[in-house]
């Protein structure tokens, strides 16, 4: 059985613990800081086997030299051929679609190319769960820091098409804050307003609101919808220049992310 763990990291990162029982080999998926890694791995008893990296952002990398220290460089460290990150021993040319296993899991695992939030950026998944770093988050997605809106559209399209059952492990708790921006672009929208009292009351007891689902990010998340009508409506009256415009796809999720970057 495989059991997903997070570890709270900095303010709200959180890096994901991959354990396939019986084993006490685990992975650990962007583990920015190592500290908080090996306190984990200490109080329970269990070895780091290898680790996953989406991107090269020190918040998700930035203990990847000390948790190969630890481990004596016995680690596999995943992540893209195509972003300049130390340490790695396996890259990944997500292009290709590649599939590996690895020693200490029973189920393949399955690279995917999601640009935007930077060039190279990728996400993996396992089973029923995805690992997608800062591309796609509860109800919201990444800056835009190295990727265009034409390549990030694209990704988190690819992502909505997953199987709707998919649980969506994201690197950070910034659910309550893109719900807010949700709810004023789609502010009539039941199962957001829903959504966000759930969560509310979840960050009450200081408790995460991730993992979430594929379904659900398709029926709340606003860069999955660019094109719902409540939603353009309302880009429009932000951007009143544009009152008149007809707004393709694209242009309502440039429009969108523009909008949330100044929100």
């Amino acid at each position: 059985m495989l059991t997903i763990t997070a570890i709270k990291a900095f303010n709200d990162n959180y890096i994901w613990v991959l354990q396939q029982q019986p084993h006490t080999q685990v992975y650990v998926v962007d583990p920015g800081d190592a500290s908080v890694v090996i306190d984990y791995l200490q109080a329970n008893q269990l070895t780091l086997a290898g680790i996953l990296l989406t991107h090269h952002h020190n918040d998700h990398t930035g203990g990847v030299p000390a948790l190969r220290a630890y481990s004596h460089n016995r680690l596999t460290v995943y992540g893209p051929d195509n972003e300049k990150i130390e340490g790695i021993t396996h890259p990944l040319h997500a292009k290709a679609k590649p599939r590996f296993t690895l020693e200490y899991l029973s189920s393949e695992l399955q690279v995917l190319d999601v640009p935007g939030h930077t060039a190279g950026h990728i996400a993996y998944i396992v089973e029923d769960a995805l690992f997608c770093g800062d591309t796609l988050f509860s109800g919201g997605c990444g800056r835009l820091f190295e990727g265009t809106p034409a390549q990030m559209l694209n990704s988190l399209q690819q992502l909505a098409q997953l199987p709707a059952d998919t649980r969506v492990y994201c690197a950070h708790e910034y659910t309550l804050s893109n719900l807010k921006f949700a709810l004023a672009v789609n502010p009539n929208n039941r199962e957001l307003q829903d959504y966000n009292e759930r969560a509310m009351q979840l960050r009450r007891q200081d408790k995460a609101t991730v993992p979430s689902t594929i379904s659900l990010e398709r029926a709340i998340n606003p860069f999955l919808r660019p094109s719902d009508t409540e939603i353009v409506d309302n880009i429009k009256q932000h951007f009143s220049s544009l009152n008149h415009a007809n707004l393709d796809e694209l242009s309502s999720f440039t429009l969108l992310r523009q909008w949330k970057d100044n929100f």
